[in-house]
Protein backbone atom coordinates (compact mmCIF):
# COMPACT_ATOMS: atom_id res chain seq x y z
CA UNK A 1 0.00 0.00 0.00
CA UNK A 2 1.26 3.40 -0.93
CA UNK A 3 2.88 5.69 1.98
CA UNK A 4 0.85 8.45 3.35
CA UNK A 5 2.03 11.03 5.65
CA UNK A 6 0.50 13.71 6.62
CA UNK A 7 2.35 17.16 7.70
CA UNK A 8 0.13 17.66 10.49
CA UNK A 9 0.73 14.29 12.26
CA UNK A 10 3.23 14.19 15.25
CA UNK A 11 4.98 11.39 13.68
CA UNK A 12 5.28 13.36 10.22
CA UNK A 13 9.78 13.80 10.85
CA UNK A 14 9.88 10.30 11.70
CA UNK A 15 8.00 8.71 8.66
CA UNK A 16 9.59 11.32 6.18
CA UNK A 17 13.06 10.06 7.74
CA UNK A 18 12.02 6.35 6.78
CA UNK A 19 10.98 7.93 3.51
CA UNK A 20 14.50 9.48 2.80
CA UNK A 21 16.11 5.89 4.26
CA UNK A 22 13.84 3.59 2.36
CA UNK A 23 16.65 0.85 0.52
CA UNK A 24 16.27 0.82 -3.25
CA UNK A 25 19.02 -0.11 -4.58
CA UNK A 26 19.81 -4.54 -4.83
CA UNK A 27 22.32 -5.82 -2.01
CA UNK A 28 24.00 -8.33 -4.67
CA UNK A 29 27.68 -8.21 -3.82
CA UNK A 30 29.02 -8.64 -7.28
CA UNK A 31 32.28 -7.46 -6.88
CA UNK A 32 34.16 -10.56 -6.70
CA UNK A 33 32.87 -11.75 -9.83
CA UNK A 34 32.72 -8.65 -11.42
CA UNK A 35 36.80 -8.17 -10.74
CA UNK A 36 37.14 -11.94 -12.02
CA UNK A 37 35.57 -10.92 -15.73
CA UNK A 38 38.02 -7.78 -15.93
CA UNK A 39 40.48 -9.27 -15.01
CA UNK A 40 40.10 -12.36 -17.66
CA UNK A 41 39.32 -10.02 -20.81
CA UNK A 42 42.79 -7.93 -19.74
CA UNK A 43 44.68 -11.59 -19.66
CA UNK A 44 42.61 -12.95 -22.56
CA UNK A 45 41.08 -10.32 -24.33
CA UNK A 46 38.71 -10.99 -27.72
CA UNK A 47 38.80 -14.78 -26.09
CA UNK A 48 37.44 -14.14 -22.98
CA UNK A 49 34.81 -11.52 -24.47
CA UNK A 50 33.44 -14.31 -26.63
CA UNK A 51 33.32 -16.72 -23.70
CA UNK A 52 31.37 -14.39 -21.76
CA UNK A 53 28.94 -13.58 -24.19
CA UNK A 54 28.40 -17.17 -24.82
CA UNK A 55 27.53 -17.68 -21.35
CA UNK A 56 25.46 -15.32 -20.26
CA UNK A 57 23.96 -13.21 -23.51
CA UNK A 58 21.98 -16.16 -25.35
CA UNK A 59 24.96 -16.09 -27.96
CA UNK A 60 26.93 -17.83 -29.52
CA UNK A 61 30.04 -16.57 -31.35
CA UNK A 62 33.02 -18.49 -33.16
CA UNK A 63 35.14 -15.55 -33.70
CA UNK A 64 36.34 -12.01 -33.07
CA UNK A 65 35.21 -10.51 -36.27
CA UNK A 66 31.35 -11.33 -35.24
CA UNK A 67 31.62 -9.00 -32.47
CA UNK A 68 31.12 -6.26 -34.31
CA UNK A 69 27.80 -5.46 -35.96
CA UNK A 70 28.24 -4.48 -39.78
CA UNK A 71 27.19 -1.59 -41.76
CA UNK A 72 24.68 -3.73 -43.81
CA UNK A 73 22.88 -5.08 -40.30
CA UNK A 74 22.68 -0.85 -39.27
CA UNK A 75 21.38 -0.26 -42.58
CA UNK A 76 18.76 -3.50 -42.49
CA UNK A 77 17.97 -2.32 -38.97
CA UNK A 78 16.60 1.79 -40.30
CA UNK A 79 14.59 -0.24 -42.81
CA UNK A 80 12.96 -2.25 -40.69
CA UNK A 81 11.76 0.84 -38.49
CA UNK A 82 8.42 2.34 -38.87
CA UNK A 83 8.91 5.57 -40.68
CA UNK A 84 6.82 7.59 -38.50
CA UNK A 85 8.25 6.15 -35.37
CA UNK A 86 12.12 7.26 -37.25
CA UNK A 87 10.54 10.65 -37.84
CA UNK A 88 10.09 11.03 -34.47
CA UNK A 89 13.24 10.09 -33.30
CA UNK A 90 14.87 12.49 -35.94
CA UNK A 91 12.94 15.05 -34.30
CA UNK A 92 13.37 14.62 -30.89
CA UNK A 93 17.58 14.19 -32.29
CA UNK A 94 17.03 17.42 -33.51
CA UNK A 95 15.79 19.00 -30.30
CA UNK A 96 18.35 17.19 -28.21
CA UNK A 97 21.50 18.56 -30.38
CA UNK A 98 19.99 22.01 -30.65
CA UNK A 99 19.88 22.35 -26.44
CA UNK A 100 23.05 20.44 -26.15
CA UNK A 101 24.76 22.58 -28.70
CA UNK A 102 24.27 25.55 -26.25
CA UNK A 103 26.19 24.03 -23.54
CA UNK A 104 29.20 24.52 -25.25
CA UNK A 105 31.91 26.77 -22.96
CA UNK A 106 33.97 29.16 -24.27
CA UNK A 107 37.73 29.29 -23.95
CA UNK A 108 38.98 32.16 -21.48
CA UNK A 109 42.08 34.46 -21.70
CA UNK A 110 42.97 37.46 -20.36
CA UNK A 111 46.26 39.38 -18.80
CA UNK A 112 46.08 40.23 -14.93
CA UNK A 113 47.78 43.32 -13.11
CA UNK A 114 50.82 41.80 -12.89
CA UNK A 115 50.71 41.31 -16.40
CA UNK A 116 50.64 37.88 -17.18
CA UNK A 117 48.39 36.38 -19.44
CA UNK A 118 45.66 33.15 -18.05
CA UNK A 119 42.87 31.82 -18.75
CA UNK A 120 42.12 28.02 -19.81
CA UNK A 121 40.31 26.10 -22.97
CA UNK A 122 38.19 23.48 -23.70
CA UNK A 123 38.84 19.99 -25.51
CA UNK A 124 37.00 17.37 -26.09
CA UNK A 125 36.95 13.40 -24.79
CA UNK A 126 38.40 11.58 -27.78
CA UNK A 127 36.98 8.05 -27.58
CA UNK A 128 33.72 7.58 -25.81
CA UNK A 129 31.94 4.06 -24.90
CA UNK A 130 28.20 4.02 -25.04
CA UNK A 131 26.66 0.74 -23.09
CA UNK A 132 23.20 -0.03 -23.90
CA UNK A 133 21.37 -2.25 -22.15
CA UNK A 134 20.24 -5.32 -24.58
CA UNK A 135 17.20 -6.96 -26.27
CA UNK A 136 14.27 -5.85 -27.60
CA UNK A 137 12.75 -4.00 -24.37
CA UNK A 138 15.10 -0.98 -25.07
CA UNK A 139 15.55 2.65 -25.26
CA UNK A 140 16.42 4.05 -28.46
CA UNK A 141 16.10 7.37 -26.72
CA UNK A 142 18.50 6.85 -24.30
CA UNK A 143 21.12 6.15 -27.18
CA UNK A 144 20.75 9.74 -28.29
CA UNK A 145 20.89 10.95 -24.50
CA UNK A 146 24.00 9.61 -24.24
CA UNK A 147 25.64 9.93 -27.65
CA UNK A 148 24.27 13.43 -29.15
CA UNK A 149 26.00 15.52 -26.24
CA UNK A 150 29.32 13.24 -26.78
CA UNK A 151 29.50 14.32 -30.77
CA UNK A 152 28.88 17.63 -30.14
CA UNK A 153 31.22 18.05 -27.75
CA UNK A 154 33.37 17.22 -30.41
CA UNK A 155 34.32 13.25 -29.73
CA UNK A 156 36.13 11.54 -32.52
CA UNK A 157 35.30 7.91 -31.59
CA UNK A 158 32.07 6.70 -30.10
CA UNK A 159 31.88 3.55 -29.60
CA UNK A 160 28.37 1.73 -28.83
CA UNK A 161 27.82 -2.32 -27.31
CA UNK A 162 25.24 -3.95 -26.51
CA UNK A 163 24.21 -7.36 -25.87
CA UNK A 164 21.90 -9.62 -28.21
CA UNK A 165 20.48 -12.28 -26.26
CA UNK A 166 19.03 -14.74 -28.98
CA UNK A 167 20.15 -12.56 -31.77
CA UNK A 168 17.41 -9.88 -31.01
CA UNK A 169 17.85 -5.88 -31.20
CA UNK A 170 15.08 -3.35 -31.24
CA UNK A 171 15.87 -2.04 -34.72
CA UNK A 172 15.63 1.55 -33.37
CA UNK A 173 18.48 1.59 -30.99
CA UNK A 174 20.47 0.72 -34.28
CA UNK A 175 18.59 3.51 -36.23
CA UNK A 176 19.49 5.69 -33.29
CA UNK A 177 23.08 4.98 -33.22
CA UNK A 178 23.28 5.44 -36.95
CA UNK A 179 21.58 8.66 -36.72
CA UNK A 180 23.91 10.05 -33.99
CA UNK A 181 26.74 9.15 -35.70
CA UNK A 182 27.76 6.15 -34.03
CA UNK A 183 31.00 5.03 -35.45
CA UNK A 184 31.43 1.34 -34.00
CA UNK A 185 29.13 -0.86 -32.46
CA UNK A 186 29.93 -4.15 -30.64
CA UNK A 187 27.09 -6.98 -29.65
CA UNK A 188 28.64 -7.34 -26.27
CA UNK A 189 27.21 -6.61 -22.80
CA UNK A 190 27.86 -7.13 -18.99
CA UNK A 191 31.07 -6.26 -17.26
CA UNK A 192 32.76 -8.00 -20.03
CA UNK A 193 31.94 -5.16 -22.51
CA UNK A 194 32.98 -2.50 -19.73
CA UNK A 195 36.47 -4.22 -19.28
CA UNK A 196 36.50 -4.58 -22.95
CA UNK A 197 35.93 -0.65 -23.74
CA UNK A 198 38.61 0.11 -20.39
CA UNK A 199 41.50 -1.50 -21.14
CA UNK A 200 40.70 -2.72 -25.42
CA UNK A 201 41.68 -5.92 -27.02
CA UNK A 202 42.55 -6.58 -30.41
CA UNK A 203 39.09 -6.33 -32.03
CA UNK A 204 38.27 -3.27 -29.64
CA UNK A 205 40.43 -0.21 -29.37
CA UNK A 206 39.92 0.91 -25.91
CA UNK A 207 37.84 4.04 -24.63
CA UNK A 208 38.52 7.20 -22.46
CA UNK A 209 35.13 7.66 -21.29
CA UNK A 210 32.21 4.58 -20.46
CA UNK A 211 28.28 5.99 -20.37
CA UNK A 212 25.12 4.55 -19.77
CA UNK A 213 23.08 2.32 -17.87
CA UNK A 214 22.99 -1.54 -16.76
CA UNK A 215 22.62 -4.06 -14.31
CA UNK A 216 24.57 -4.66 -11.16
CA UNK A 217 27.29 -5.82 -13.21
CA UNK A 218 27.88 -3.50 -15.23
CA UNK A 219 27.42 -0.82 -12.35
CA UNK A 220 30.37 -2.29 -10.37
CA UNK A 221 32.20 -2.57 -13.39
CA UNK A 222 32.52 0.90 -14.29
CA UNK A 223 33.30 1.30 -10.39
CA UNK A 224 36.10 -0.77 -10.88
CA UNK A 225 37.40 0.18 -14.10
CA UNK A 226 36.81 4.41 -13.07
CA UNK A 227 40.06 5.83 -13.49
CA UNK A 228 41.72 4.12 -16.04
CA UNK A 229 38.43 5.52 -17.78
CA UNK A 230 36.32 8.58 -16.71
CA UNK A 231 32.77 7.05 -16.19
CA UNK A 232 29.46 9.41 -15.88
CA UNK A 233 27.47 8.48 -12.69
CA UNK A 234 26.15 5.28 -11.48
CA UNK A 235 22.58 5.71 -11.85
CA UNK A 236 19.80 3.98 -9.17
CA UNK A 237 16.34 2.98 -9.78
CA UNK A 238 14.16 6.18 -11.51
CA UNK A 239 12.27 8.87 -9.15
CA UNK A 240 9.40 11.17 -9.89
CA UNK A 241 8.81 14.25 -7.28
CA UNK A 242 4.78 15.43 -8.47
CA UNK A 243 4.14 18.77 -6.29
CA UNK A 244 0.42 19.97 -7.26
CA UNK A 245 -2.42 21.43 -6.07
CA UNK A 246 -6.25 21.04 -6.48
CA UNK A 247 -6.36 22.55 -9.59
CA UNK A 248 -4.94 19.76 -11.65
CA UNK A 249 -6.72 16.88 -13.06
CA UNK A 250 -6.58 13.89 -10.98
CA UNK A 251 -5.99 11.72 -13.57
CA UNK A 252 -2.87 13.82 -15.06
CA UNK A 253 -1.22 13.62 -12.10
CA UNK A 254 -1.58 9.53 -11.47
CA UNK A 255 -0.25 9.12 -15.21
CA UNK A 256 2.75 11.31 -14.12
CA UNK A 257 3.02 9.45 -11.08
CA UNK A 258 3.25 5.84 -12.74
CA UNK A 259 5.61 7.07 -16.30
CA UNK A 260 8.28 6.53 -14.00
CA UNK A 261 6.82 3.48 -11.77
CA UNK A 262 6.42 1.57 -14.82
CA UNK A 263 10.22 1.35 -15.51
CA UNK A 264 10.99 -0.59 -12.16
CA UNK A 265 9.55 -2.43 -9.74
CA UNK A 266 11.79 -0.13 -7.36
CA UNK A 267 11.57 3.14 -8.83
CA UNK A 268 9.81 5.15 -6.53
CA UNK A 269 6.87 8.04 -7.28
CA UNK A 270 6.33 10.51 -4.69
CA UNK A 271 3.03 13.17 -4.70
CA UNK A 272 3.23 16.52 -2.50
CA UNK A 273 0.11 18.57 -2.28
CA UNK A 274 -1.55 20.09 0.02
CA UNK A 275 -5.34 18.85 -0.17
CA UNK A 276 -6.02 15.47 1.62
CA UNK A 277 -9.25 15.21 -0.85
CA UNK A 278 -7.14 16.17 -4.11
CA UNK A 279 -4.48 13.41 -2.77
CA UNK A 280 -7.61 11.13 -2.56
CA UNK A 281 -8.53 11.84 -6.07
CA UNK A 282 -4.82 11.13 -7.34
CA UNK A 283 -4.83 8.13 -5.55
CA UNK A 284 -7.93 6.77 -7.37
CA UNK A 285 -6.87 8.13 -10.16
CA UNK A 286 -4.04 5.58 -10.15
CA UNK A 287 -5.62 2.72 -9.06
CA UNK A 288 -7.94 3.47 -12.21
CA UNK A 289 -4.45 3.68 -14.70
CA UNK A 290 -3.15 0.72 -13.25
CA UNK A 291 -6.16 -1.63 -14.61
CA UNK A 292 -4.98 -0.98 -18.30
CA UNK A 293 -1.78 -0.21 -18.41
CA UNK A 294 0.81 -2.83 -20.47
CA UNK A 295 3.26 -2.53 -17.55
CA UNK A 296 0.80 -3.21 -15.19
CA UNK A 297 2.28 -5.29 -12.73
CA UNK A 298 5.51 -3.33 -12.44
CA UNK A 299 4.10 -0.04 -11.56
CA UNK A 300 1.91 -1.33 -9.49
CA UNK A 301 4.93 -2.88 -7.16
CA UNK A 302 6.71 0.24 -7.72
CA UNK A 303 3.74 2.24 -6.29
CA UNK A 304 2.55 -0.22 -3.90
CA UNK A 305 6.14 -0.45 -1.93
CA UNK A 306 7.97 2.28 -2.74
CA UNK A 307 5.34 5.25 -3.98
CA UNK A 308 4.20 8.18 -1.37
CA UNK A 309 1.83 10.89 -1.07
CA UNK A 310 2.79 13.73 1.31
CA UNK A 311 -0.22 16.07 2.67
CA UNK A 312 1.14 19.26 3.89
CA UNK A 313 -0.68 22.47 5.67
CA UNK A 314 0.66 25.04 2.84
CA UNK A 315 2.34 24.88 -0.41
CA UNK A 316 5.23 27.24 1.30
CA UNK A 317 6.42 24.04 2.90
CA UNK A 318 6.97 22.01 -0.20
CA UNK A 319 10.81 23.43 -1.32
CA UNK A 320 12.40 22.31 2.21
CA UNK A 321 10.86 19.04 1.59
CA UNK A 322 11.56 18.96 -1.80
CA UNK A 323 15.48 20.31 -1.39
CA UNK A 324 15.91 16.91 1.05
CA UNK A 325 14.43 14.39 -1.28
CA UNK A 326 16.61 15.84 -4.15
CA UNK A 327 14.66 14.04 -6.94
CA UNK A 328 15.98 13.25 -9.91
CA UNK A 329 12.69 14.77 -11.72
CA UNK A 330 10.66 17.09 -10.05
CA UNK A 331 7.16 18.55 -11.59
CA UNK A 332 5.62 21.68 -10.43
CA UNK A 333 2.24 21.84 -11.53
CA UNK A 334 0.90 25.02 -9.90
CA UNK A 335 -0.33 28.30 -10.77
CA UNK A 336 3.06 29.76 -10.37
CA UNK A 337 5.63 26.98 -10.53
CA UNK A 338 8.57 29.51 -11.36
CA UNK A 339 8.55 30.88 -7.60
CA UNK A 340 8.79 27.89 -6.52
CA UNK A 341 11.33 26.77 -8.52
CA UNK A 342 13.53 29.67 -7.72
CA UNK A 343 13.55 28.49 -4.09
CA UNK A 344 14.69 24.63 -5.18
CA UNK A 345 18.03 23.93 -5.08
CA UNK A 346 18.64 20.01 -5.26
CA UNK A 347 16.56 18.37 -8.34
CA UNK A 348 18.12 16.58 -11.27
CA UNK A 349 15.25 18.58 -13.38
CA UNK A 350 12.37 20.44 -13.09
CA UNK A 351 8.92 20.17 -15.07
CA UNK A 352 7.17 23.61 -15.16
CA UNK A 353 3.66 24.27 -15.16
CA UNK A 354 0.42 21.92 -15.55
CA UNK A 355 1.56 21.01 -19.30
CA UNK A 356 5.02 19.86 -18.70
CA UNK A 357 4.89 16.03 -18.14
CA UNK A 358 8.17 14.44 -17.22
CA UNK A 359 7.70 12.50 -19.50
CA UNK A 360 8.05 15.12 -22.59
CA UNK A 361 11.78 15.35 -21.10
CA UNK A 362 12.85 11.67 -21.33
CA UNK A 363 11.99 11.91 -25.36
CA UNK A 364 11.75 15.05 -27.08
CA UNK A 365 12.03 18.29 -25.24
CA UNK A 366 15.69 18.72 -25.41
CA UNK A 367 17.19 18.56 -22.43
CA UNK A 368 19.25 15.45 -20.92
CA UNK A 369 17.47 12.58 -19.44
CA UNK A 370 20.11 10.75 -17.73
CA UNK A 371 19.80 12.66 -14.41
CA UNK A 372 21.26 11.83 -10.84
CA UNK A 373 19.16 9.01 -8.80
CA UNK A 374 19.33 8.57 -5.28
CA UNK A 375 19.53 11.88 -3.55
CA UNK A 376 22.86 12.87 -5.36
CA UNK A 377 21.27 15.75 -7.07
CA UNK A 378 22.22 17.23 -3.94
CA UNK A 379 25.81 17.38 -5.43
CA UNK A 380 25.55 16.32 -8.83
CA UNK A 381 23.90 17.14 -12.64
CA UNK A 382 22.13 15.52 -15.22
CA UNK A 383 24.70 14.27 -18.11
CA UNK A 384 25.51 17.64 -20.40
CA UNK A 385 28.52 18.60 -22.84
CA UNK A 386 30.36 19.34 -20.86
CA UNK A 387 30.72 15.78 -19.20
CA UNK A 388 32.70 14.85 -22.86
CA UNK A 389 34.94 18.32 -22.49
CA UNK A 390 38.12 18.61 -19.98
CA UNK A 391 39.21 21.89 -18.94
CA UNK A 392 43.06 22.90 -19.68
CA UNK A 393 44.45 25.83 -17.76
CA UNK A 394 46.91 28.61 -19.69
CA UNK A 395 49.84 30.43 -17.94
CA UNK A 396 52.05 32.39 -19.89
CA UNK A 397 54.88 34.73 -18.54
CA UNK A 398 57.35 36.73 -19.74
CA UNK A 399 60.52 38.27 -17.66
CA UNK A 400 58.77 41.38 -16.08
CA UNK A 401 56.00 38.80 -14.97
CA UNK A 402 58.42 36.52 -13.48
CA UNK A 403 59.84 39.03 -11.97
CA UNK A 404 57.04 40.12 -10.31
CA UNK A 405 55.69 36.91 -8.85
CA UNK A 406 58.40 34.86 -8.76
CA UNK A 407 60.07 35.92 -5.54
CA UNK A 408 57.06 34.92 -3.34
CA UNK A 409 56.83 31.60 -4.94
CA UNK A 410 60.18 31.06 -4.26
CA UNK A 411 59.44 31.85 -0.88
CA UNK A 412 55.89 29.44 -0.65
CA UNK A 413 58.34 26.83 -2.27
CA UNK A 414 61.17 26.90 0.47
CA UNK A 415 58.75 26.82 3.17
CA UNK A 416 57.43 23.55 2.14
CA UNK A 417 61.02 22.05 1.82
CA UNK A 418 61.01 21.80 -2.38
CA UNK A 419 64.11 22.86 -3.04
CA UNK A 420 64.27 21.99 -7.05
CA UNK A 421 61.03 23.84 -7.03
CA UNK A 422 62.63 27.22 -5.70
CA UNK A 423 65.40 26.61 -7.90
CA UNK A 424 63.42 26.43 -11.37
CA UNK A 425 62.38 29.82 -10.52
CA UNK A 426 64.79 30.91 -8.65
CA UNK A 427 67.54 30.36 -11.20
CA UNK A 428 65.56 32.07 -14.19
CA UNK A 429 65.46 35.53 -11.67
CA UNK A 430 69.03 35.55 -11.10
CA UNK A 431 68.25 34.51 -7.45
CA UNK A 432 69.46 32.35 -4.67
CA UNK A 433 67.35 29.40 -3.93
Amino acid sequence: MVNKLFEKDATFEAGFMDLLGQKRETDADVNAAVAEIIADVRARGDAAVIDYTNRFDRLTLSTAEELKVSASEVSAAVHACDPETLDALKIAADRIRSYHEKQRPDDLSYVDEDQIELGYRWTPIENVGLYVPGGLATYPSSVLMNAIPAKVAGASRLVMVVPTPDGNINPLVLAAADLCGVDEIYRIGGAQAVAALAYGTDSIAAVDKIVGPGNAYVATAKKQVFGTVGIDMIAGPSEILVVADDQNDPAWIAADLLSQAEHDPVAQSILITDSADYAKEVEAAVEHHLKSLPRTEIAATSWNDYGAIIVIENLSAAPALIDRIAPEHLELCIEDPDSLAAQIRHAGAIFLGRYTPEAIGDYIAGPNHVLPTARTARFSSGLSTLDFMKRSSMIKLNADGLNRIGPPAVKLAQSEGLGAHALSIAIRLNMKS
